[in-house]
Parts: C-alpha cells; structure tokens; sequence
C-alpha cells in the first residue's frame, strides 16, 4: 500500500479520530464510532485484502454518516488516515510509529486573524483554536469562530462556558468526550479552555 504514508496518518488518527473510535493499535478507546478492530474483522476473514478496506475507509471519511462529521480531513491526508487504518485494524502491534506533531504555527510569534475575530497562532487563546481543530474538538463540537458543525457533544455557541467548566470538562471527559488530560499538556488544556470560553457565542 504506496499511496499513503500510515507514520502521518497515525498521527492524525491519534489526534482526531481516536477520540470517538476505537483501534487497538493506537491505543484509543473511543465510543461514540465504530470500534474499527471489530468493523473489518469479517471483511479480513472473508479475504478482503488491505487496499479494498483501505478503499472503503476513504469512502466513509468523504461521505460520513451521522454522527461522524463531513470534511474532517481531505486529499493527502484523508488518503493517509485510510492507509494507516486499513494496514493497523485488527493488528494491535502492525508497528506503524506515528510521525511527531508539527510545533503550533504561532511558535514563530505570528498572527493571524480569522472570520470570527479571534487570531491563530501566538500564544494564550490565539493557540487554543489551533488546538481545538486539532485535538478532534471541533469534529464533535459547534463553534462559529472555529468554522466547526459537530453535533456529537453541546453547541459550545449555545452553551457559552466559562474558562472554568471547559478546562474541567476537556481535563476529564464525560458521555462520549474522552478526558484530555494525558493526551494534552496543561497548557494546551489552558489554550483551548481560554480559546473556548471567549469565543463561544460570539
């Protein structure tokens, strides 16, 4: 399977989609998707070979069924999470090493502002939106000023929690949200529950 690189779609699939499926080679134990082990267990018995599963794992990234949201990654990297999924499922140890996270595009001090008025990049809650889309938040979660439509946890716009709940609520989990702490440092956590509490609503 050439037309993928499993190393970044491991890194991907630990940063998105570990959060509501489960694969035992990522070591993710989310419950809101299917568990991907057991999704093609038969498909392997019956003598699927890994590009046709790897096939159909694109096919559901570009056309998801509810609650999966449409458009969480495109093209290369699609392409990538697909291969990484089709050579890992129900191989707990296939021994695809996950590539490193790229540092936050604001590490070099630049800002960007987007359409819903908060910036991208720098540091403090400018970061946490960078960390919102790529922790998987926004795949789960309705927020204007990250562009996000997510129907599987609160309308975050709607809610409008102060700093204090989102940090408690992201460092523990509860339902189908996976606790963050471990997975995020502490001030990742602090980044995206300052990102969240002053943007949500506005």
């Amino acid at each position: 399977m050439t037309s993928g690189d499993p190393a970044h779609g491991k890194e991907l699939f630990l940063n998105t989609c570990g959060a509501c499926h489960t694969l035992a080679d990522a070591k993710t134990t989310g419950a809101v998707g299917p568990n991907l082990d057991d999704a093609f267990a038969s498909d392997i018995q019956q003598g699927y070979s890994r590009q046709d599963i790897r096939d159909i794992v694109r096919g559901q990234i570009a056309y998801p069924e509810k609650p999966m949201p449409a458009n969480l990654y495109r093209g290369q990297d699609a392409a990538d999470i697909a291969v990484y999924v089709a050579q890992c499922t129900g191989n707990p140890n296939c021994g695809v090493q996950a590539e490193k996270p790229a540092p936050p595009s604001g590490a070099g001090g630049t800002t960007t502002t987007t359409p819903g008025g908060g910036q991208a990049g720098g540091g403090g809650a400018g970061n946490g939106k960078q960390i919102f889309e790529t922790a998987g938040c926004a795949g789960c979660h309705t927020l204007k000023n990250a562009g996000s439509h997510g129907n599987v946890g609160p309308n975050l716009d709607q809610l409008k929690p102060p700093y204090a709940i989102v940090k408690h609520q992201v460092e523990v989990g509860g339902g189908p949200m996976p606790a963050f702490k471990g997975r995020l440092t502490p001030a990742q956590i602090d980044a995206v529950a300052k990102y969240v509490s002053s943007v949500a609503g506005k």
